[in-house]
């Protein structure tokens, strides 16, 4: 096994329209450095002399993979996961074009998410061409930039710091490079006015990772934990650098790349758009299978004609919803009824290739939607999207199948069909004559067999430039500091658009509270020049700042994390509120806290007053919260936690202890360890009563080799504390780091959770 990775830190054709591809179009030549490719579409440069595919592979491996591979510079960088239970990893690596041999490789493993079925790596790394450098963003929320000798030189813990939610189906999509913009999305529960469950993207700095903006284009929380993993498509429109994408709340959303504001959205389905979008000239074309807006039927494809002029895209935010502006059912060119979750749309010389789910390939004209010619290929197709290159379409469908067809004629021939091992989940990758389809049981490589092959020209970037000034960037735009820290932001100039146009080194700052603000609050801490400091014995405290310079003026937001010792036992805590069902009196918990106020609330229990799971939205009946900094490590966890229910049904309560999860269990009447329910859980018999108060405590060992040992005892509240551990686990390779914080599970929202007197302690 390969060392672990362990941080111990962290097209168009209107004028206006312009297809975004790398600065030098001549980059493509030899490489696919995106998951869709250098078209962005799923389309090759390349054409042959002397076509010829062969069916048997050139090199396979051994390795599982839903996703594709990209090539940059006789490099292939492909995504996979290997090994079964504690052991189960994902794996980054990175090989020799031709013959597959492995030149470094990075193993990241599995923590407190709720993944099933084996649904990893759902997605593909990124190369950025400028630099060489690879961008992953993994199934449980780890966001990676590695040079090409494989060294990490940024990392994002995105559900610790971010509080970035896991679902079941595993999604993690492939990051976007755009300038010096790293863009990668996921469905979060952070703080303050991004504490609702929301599909968002997060624009950070490539080359440093620094967090420039985050973006919430859509409305609502995604629909039934539909984790959209629909792949950002840029282009430059009306003088601006934009993307399109689909959100798990059913929109397709148009947002700025270089500050992330919403430009608008339309309301595409009622649940959540997964695939990616293309465009061809003047319109969107994207896909859906969930319910229609308008009509009973579910799935469509369609063809939007959207807005060229971005100051002017008509309809409007709807109250109490945010988002983007709204645009209605007029800016649809044509629809085409097809059922489709996953599958993405391929464009190519205005025609449009695409699978439904019950391994349907249709080709229908870009212009006006008309079918042209309809084909079945499989009994299903839920993920892969099909490649193109010189005439001919690579399909992989389920179960284990790659069929190339010759798509020139009025009607498509097959020229070859290949079976592979394992499902074809991943979408092939065409480049230098080889065609890469990654398959649960392998990576293959396929030869085009030719005497020559030529590369069409990619069309060149088209950058704005500047305008007028009109506002301040801070970089990072968010902050986390402990007591004692400090951080330099950079600070900039930037016009309407967010294109940056000089430096500021003198600003003035102040503490800044948003008019719309549900909680007045305020962040702990000051600045020198444009440096931002926590004193030592700064607070757990969270709030926005203001620079002004010139006349303009930008926003920065900040916490100030829990120092170590640290207690909290809620007495101190107002009860302003009262619930709309409950009729309850409630506080609510300290804003720093990620993901937890529309999670838990501060009630009175027994004369005491204590942390409860909330019970509002089965979005929530998993819930997660952080209480420090992701880079913490070797602490101990206690906290007095109670399950609500009965004989019947209990709910389950529990602390988290760097990335896993101790838990009272109630309904199995025991203590339980985990990182996750399929791959590492260890539980021992221990019996609980519900309503009743318990004492948990818990801390992770980890020896100078890598593994460790989870321990966590637990006793009735009052009683004295037992000397033995209730429960030792141990991992070979163990979490090196984490945030602590608590945790709940309430079975379809039914029953709380109560936790008191929560400390953290350095051992």
């Amino acid at each position: 096994m390969k060392p672990l990775l362990k941080i111990a830190i962290c097209i168009a054709s209107l004028s206006s329209v312009v297809p975004a591809y790398s600065q030098d179009a001549d980059i493509h030549q030899g490489n696919w450095v995106s998951w869709r490719g250098p078209l962005q579409t799923g389309v090759s440069l390349e054409s042959y002399q002397g076509y010829e595919f062969d069916p048997n592979p050139v090199w396979t491996d051994p390795i599982s993979g839903r996703g594709n591979p990209v090539v940059f510079k006789g490099r292939l960088y492909s995504w996979g996961y290997r090994g079964k239970g504690p052991e189960l990893m994902e794996v980054l690596q990175a090989r020799d074009e031709k013959t597959g041999k492995i030149i470094w490789e990075r193993e990241t493993q599995e923590f407190m998410s709720d993944t099933v079925y084996n649904r990893y790596t759902v997605g593909a790394p990124t190369v950025d061409p400028a630099t060489g450098n690879i961008f992953l963003a993994n199934t449980y929320g780890e966001a990676m930039c590695f040079d090409p000798d494989g060294n990490v030189l940024w990392y994002h813990s995105m559900v610790e710091r971010f509080g970035r939610l896991t679902f079941p189906n595993g999604r993690a999509g492939a990051p976007v490079i755009d300038g010096d913009v790293c863009i990668i999305r996921g469905v979060t529960s952070y703080w303050g006015a991004d504490g609702p469950a929301r599909d968002r993207f997060f624009g950070f700095d490539k080359n440093t990772g620094e967090l420039i903006w985050s973006s919430t284009p859509g409305v609502g929380p995604p629909y039934l934990k539909d984790s959209s993993f629909s792949t950002p498509f840029l282009a430059t429109i009306d003088g601006r650098r934009v993307f399109f994408a689909g959100t798990g709340c059913g929109n397709i959303v148009c947002v700025n790349v270089n500050d992330g504001t919403p430009i608008w959205r339309f309301q595409a389905s009622k649940g959540g758009v997964n695939a990616s979008p293309v465009i061809y000239k003047d319109k969107v074309i994207y896909i859906h299978g969930a319910e229609n807006i308008d009509t009973t039927e579910t799935g469509r494809l369609v063809g939007l004609k959207y807005p060229t002029d971005l100051d002017a895209p008509g309809g409007a935010v709807e109250e109490g919803q945010g988002g983007a502006p709204k645009l209605g059912l007029e800016i649809e060119a044509w629809r085409y009824t097809f059922e489709q979750f996953n599958c993405s749309p391929l464009v190519h010389d205005g025609k449009v290739y695409q699978m439904d789910k019950t391994g349907e390939l249709i080709c229908v004209d870009a212009e006006t939607g008309k079918l042209l010619w309809e084909l079945k290929l499989a009994n299903e197709q839920l993920f892969a999207s099909p490649a193109y290159a010189d005439g001919k379409l690579y399909v992989t469908t389920s179960p284990g199948w790659l069929h190339v067809l010759d798509v020139t004629g009025a009607e498509p021939k097959e020229v070859a069909k290949v079976e592979a091992e394992g499902e074809c989940v991943g979408s092939p990758t065409i480049c230098n004559g080889r065609v890469y389809v990654h398959t649960t049981e392998k990576l293959y490589a396929f030869q085009i067999k030719n005497t020559g092959i030529a590369w069409a020209k990619a069309p060149e970037v088209e950058r704005p430039a500047p305008g007028a000034p009109a506002k301040l960037m801070a970089v990072p735009s968010d902050v986390l500091l402990q007591p004692g820290g400090s951080q330099k932001i950079r600070l900039y100039k930037a016009d309407a658009a967010g294109n940056r146009i000089a430096p500021v080194e003198n600003a003035t700052w102040e503490s800044f509270i948003p008019p719309t603000a549900k909680v007045k609050a305020t962040m702990d801490g000051g600045f020198e020049g444009n440096t931002i400091l926590a004193k030592p014995e700064a607070k757990e405290s969270a709030g926005a700042w203001k620079a002004t310079a010139d006349g303009l003026s930008g926003i920065l937001r900040g916490r100030v994390g829990a120092k170590l010792p640290y207690a909290q036992n809620f007495d101190s805590f107002a009860l302003p509120d009262e619930h709309p069902v409950d009729k309850v009196k409630l506080g609510h918990p300290p804003l720093p806290w990620i993901g937890a106020r529309l999670k838990w609330d501060v009630r009175e229990i027994e004369g005491n007053k204590v942390l409860a799971k909330t019970l509002d939205t089965v979005l929530f009946q998993r819930g997660l919260t952080f209480i420090g900094e992701p880079t913490a490590k070797n602490y101990t966890v206690q906290a007095d936690v109670m399950t609500d229910g009965n004989r019947r049904i209990k709910s389950v309560v529990g602390l988290i202890n760097q990335r896993y999860i101790i838990s009272l269990v109630g309904n199995s009447n025991i203590v339980e360890v985990s990182s996750n329910h399929e791959h590492l859980k260890e539980s021992v018999p221990f019996p609980i009563s519900a309503n009743v108060w318990y004492t948990l405590k818990t801390r992770v060992d980890v020896a100078e080799d890598g593994s460790g040992v989870i321990r966590a005892k637990a006793w009735k509240k009052g009683d004295p504390e037992p000397e033995a551990w209730t429960i030792e686990t141990k991992h070979k390779d163990a979490h090196q780091m984490g945030a602590p914080g608590v945790f709940g599970f309430s079975p379809q929202a039914q029953k709380s959770v109560y936790i008191d007197n929560i400390t953290v302690t350095p051992n």
